[in-house]
């Protein structure tokens, strides 16, 4: 005995094609497609910046220790490097998330898509300008950070709107994410006058604010309202909890950091301010290392390891337990012994192994979701989470006290090209479902 199969409507109420059979005839990306949903936008964006930043990095690393091509520089590679890692491709990756579950938690009408057109093309476009800025003229890099700067004012602007238009009891996430975004905006724009006043120390401080205060705030505060709430609705025998004081935590530890920032370009550090600050800030460092490993654990990483997409949410939230700790013993280090270079390895488990963690974990899932294929960590996927892993171990191996320099020398360039290869495959991959459409027909 056989069953018949639902019919799928050929033709809608206007005699056009259904969704359903469209997205069966048409295959082709196209950039029209681009512009149905804002997390396409953001996120395709997003991917080219990355893809390029990415490339520009493995050149610079590779040039440096073989003297290949002697690549020129109009600016620092380091801080252009810090500066479109923090400021390039992650605001646009959370314009995704901002315009499509952003209103969904204030309880607003989204903006459409043409909306966000220009601010998001304006960053895309200052970024690139600023990497072809580091070869060519400092010029072109300050006019492409200047564009840059402006596409997230407008970006905040926008989202400042939509919490400004809501009735919701609970804004307290959108809120603080829209200060952080705020505070993104007032970075880049000091990042660029510390440039064009000849104040490199003041520019890079700037760059550490964005990080922690912008960047860092977003990703804690989306970790702290999603993660649990994913557990929950994959696996029903965790819990979900997410008191506030674990945000109130973490935002604080973010905000030490950025006080941390400061102190030092002022002159104050572990090593200059004797026993004090350096105790102090390690123990506070330490700490909060401790309890975000405990609370990654309570949040269900141990379960999560049964399914892939979930576990990757859960190791990407464990790195930003690991990056505390490692930061409190380098404090304590540079403080007792005089060894320095473990930061830069703790500032790497938190770009490289958090918030790149979570940025492809994430992203993954709401791509997934949202082009009509299973929510699920497919053999690509996971392969690529664990390129990334390397990568950032790697990395991290590379700033560790009593490293010979040769094997440093090589261990960067190996991490940069892995970085490069994981995220161009996998920007390659989602930025082609963002020009096509959904797999199962419908909107969106």
């Amino acid at each position: 005995m056989t069953t018949s199969r639902p019919s799928i409507p050929l033709r809608v109420a206007s005699g056009k094609p259904s969704a359903e059979v469209l997205a069966q005839m048409d295959k082709h990306w196209r950039w029209r497609y681009v512009m149905l949903a804002p997390h396409r936008l953001g996120f395709l964006l997003a991917m080219v910046v990355l893809v390029a930043s990415g490339m520009w990095w493995a050149l610079v690393q590779v040039d440096r220790s073989t003297q290949w091509w002697g690549l020129p520089s109009a600016l620092p590679p380091t801080l252009v490097h810090s500066a479109v890692m923090a400021f390039g491709f992650i605001p646009l990756f959370f314009s995704g998330f901002l315009f499509t579950a952003g209103p969904k938690w204030l309880g607003v009408e989204p903006l459409p898509v043409n909306a966000l057109r220009f601010p998001l093309l304006a960053q895309a476009a200052g970024w690139l300008l600023w990497l072809a800025g580091a070869y060519w003229h400092v010029y072109l890099a300050l006019a492409g950070l200047a564009l840059a700067c402006g596409g997230l004012v407008w970006m905040t602007v926008q989202f400042w709107g939509r919490v400004w238009l809501s009735q919701a009891q609970d804004q307290l996430h959108a809120r603080v994410i829209a200060g952080a975004c705020l505070l993104g905006s007032i970075s880049v724009a000091g990042l660029w006058l510390g440039l064009v006043l000849g104040a490199p120390a003041a520019a890079r401080a700037w760059v550490f604010t964005g990080l922690w205060g912008f960047v860092v705030v977003v990703y804690v505060t989306v970790a702290h309202r999603m993660i649990p709430f994913f557990t929950s609705s994959a696996m029903p025998m965790v819990q979900a909890w997410r008191p506030f004081w674990v945000l109130w935590l973490m935002l604080a530890a973010a905000l030490l950091q950025v006080l941390a920032v400061w102190l030092e370009w002022a002159g104050v550090s572990a090593s200059t301010a004797g026993p004090a600050w350096g105790l102090l800030h390690g123990m506070l460092q330490l700490v909060v290392g401790g309890i975000l490993v405990w609370l990654a654990c309570v949040w269900g990483l141990v379960q999560s390891l049964k399914n892939k997409l979930l576990a990757m949410l859960h190791i990407g939230f464990l790195w930003l337990g690991v990056a505390f700790l490692l930061g409190g013993v380098s404090q304590w280090l540079a403080w007792g012994l005089g060894v320095g270079g473990l930061g830069l390895g703790a500032l790497h488990a938190l770009t490289m192994g958090c918030l790149a963690s979570l940025m492809l974990a994430m992203v993954t899932r709401v791509s997934c979701g949202h082009s009509g294929r299973a929510l699920v960590a497919d053999r690509l996927a996971w392969s690529l989470f664990w390129l990334l892993q390397a990568a950032t171990v790697l990395r991290i191996a590379a700033a560790a006290p009593g490293v010979p320099g040769f094997v440093s020398l090589w261990l960067l360039p190996l991490a940069a090209v892995l970085w490069a290869g994981t995220m161009g495959a996998w920007g390659v991959r989602l930025g082609r479902w963002y020009g096509c459409l959904r797999a199962d027909g419908r909107p969106g």
